[in-house]
């Protein structure tokens, strides 16, 4: 690609990007919804220039999909790195649930999905605190104020066994009384703060 700075900086499909740094390296994943094969995987060294390295679900048994679904499959992937292996955790709207996959090489070989119990909703993400433990962040419905909405929740996950450990806790419902899909969480630590991003 040369110098040539583009944007978008990945022209065409490419929905829900989520991006994880490791040393001087940065990996992106996209959304792929009902194609196969599913979740591009990116490589860059700059965030300006990409280039695609494969695909995280290349393989029918990692990405069931069903013909009359056309606008299910995945929506809205993370990646993220720790201790020497990449996860990508997202929804398979076609089933219904939340899986993580992972990786020692975010090229491939990635593993089969390991389904999540209990991780009703859409679009989980991770987060590793100071202290090694990991945290499941996703949307889901739940009643608050007397009302029945959707809204971001936290849970402590154990990624040895891929089950969630702890109750699930809804963090925030939204910046309006009545907010319209409040999704897509992800936390970060930064300062001695901690941040929660969303879509709204």
């Amino acid at each position: 690609m040369g110098n040539t700075l583009h944007n978008p900086l990945l022209a065409g499909f490419y929905p829900d990007p989520s991006i994880c740094r490791v040393g001087d390296d940065f990996y992106m994943v996209t959304s792929s919804f009902s194609y196969f094969p599913g979740v591009p995987v990116f490589h860059s060294r700059d965030l300006a220039h990409w280039e695609q390295i494969g695909h995280v679900l290349d393989r029918p048994e990692q990405l069931p999909l069903s013909p009359e679904n056309i606008s299910g499959g995945i929506f809205a992937p993370t990646i993220r790195y720790h201790d020497g292996l990449f996860y990508m955790i997202t929804t398979n709207v076609s089933v219904n649930k939340n899986f993580i996959v992972t990786a020692e090489d975010p090229a491939g070989p990635w593993s089969d999905p390991h389904w999540i119990d209990g991780a009703e909703g859409i679009d989980p993400s991770l987060f590793w605190d100071t202290d090694g433990k990991a945290y499941y962040t996703g949307t889901g419905e739940t009643v608050m104020n007397g009302v029945r909405r959707q809204a971001i929740w936290l849970s402590e996950i154990d990624l040895e066994k891929f089950c969630l450990t702890g109750e699930r806790d809804f963090i925030w419902g939204g910046s309006l009384a009545e907010p319209a899909w409040p999704e897509a969480p992800h936390l970060y630590l930064i300062g001695g703060y901690y941040y929660l991003m969303i879509a709204e």
